[in-house]
């Protein structure tokens, strides 16, 4: 039998497993599998935690069609309360951990409000999954209009379209999301954002992430949202500053530390453990 634990961090949901031993090793098929949400346990993609010589643990991401993942801003911070309860069983928090990933190593800070801040690095602007920079009108942005969208591109590891909207509840995400995904623009396909301003600190985000459809939140995209903003007004969300960014399945917050990375905050919660049979899932 495998054991498995369900998290999730605002409403994305990730089934994690302790592969600290490196015996486990699943299928693309068998992902899809165990993250069907009629026919499986559901999720929005399955975590291995096992071993790395470079940082407490490695995330060993998939998303729920079974494909890899360069980095999750969410799955992260389940991955660090996963690792702090499950796995290491510390009785009182440390002050910060080490996630490698295939992005990076990233730094996490454990906050006394029960939320992780993770240290996501700089955006990247220039990427071959998207198209180059199309000029000074645009201030160096990279943008493509798809579906009668200009979508704004960047990257936080993995790809990111996004554009902004007046009316968040008139984008019917799940028939143009797939759309812009696939678009021919995107060799590697594409995580999807539409973005709504609430106010100048606060805004609302619909996500269709590459891999998984539509989705509760999007830490990278967060992130990505986050990146483009400073972009368009550099005195946006400077220094300590938090902004909010509100998808369907809760809240999170992003800043900038000296150094110009962008730090994700938000909440990791567990849900439920169970257990599966190891065959045919493996």
């Amino acid at each position: 039998m495998l054991k498995f634990y369900k998290y999730h961090g605002a409403g994305n949901d990730f089934i994690m497993i302790n592969n600290f031993n490196g015996d486990i090793s699943i299928s693309p098929e068998k992902i899809k599998e165990i993250c069907h949400r009629q026919f499986g346990i559901g999720a929005d993609g399955v975590i291995l935690l096992e071993s790395s010589d470079k940082a407490d643990c490695f995330m060993n991401y998939y998303n729920s069609d079974g494909s890899l993942a360069e980095m999750c801003g969410n799955g992260i911070r389940c991955t660090t309360k996963f690792y702090l309860e499950q796995i290491k069983l510390c009785e009182a928090l440390p002050r910060t951990l080490e996630i490698d990933t295939r992005a990076g190593v990233k730094k996490i800070e454990c906050n006394e409000d029960g939320t992780y801040s993770v240290d996501m690095g700089s955006p990247i602007f220039e990427s071959p999954d998207f198209p180059s920079a199309i000029g000074k009108a645009y201030g160096q942005m990279n943008i493509v209009k798809i579906e009668g969208f200009d979508f704004n591109c960047v990257s936080m590891g993995n790809p990111h379209a996004l554009t902004f909207v007046d009316n968040l509840n008139e984008i019917d995400i799940n028939s143009v999301g797939p759309k812009i995904e696939n678009n021919k623009n995107f060799p590697n396909k594409i995580n999807v954002e539409f973005v709504e301003k609430v106010s100048e600190n606060h805004y609302k985000v619909k996500v269709w992430e590459r891999g998984c459809g539509e989705t509760q939140a999007c830490g990278t995209g967060a992130c990505a949202v986050y990146s483009i903003l400073q972009k368009l007004s550099p005195r946006q969300g400077l220094g300590e500053k938090e902004i909010t960014l509100e998808f369907h399945g809760g809240q999170l917050f992003l800043s900038q530390n000296e150094k110009g990375h962008i730090i994700l905050r938000g909440p990791a919660e567990f849900l439920f453990k169970g257990e599966i049979k190891l065959s045919p899932l493996l």
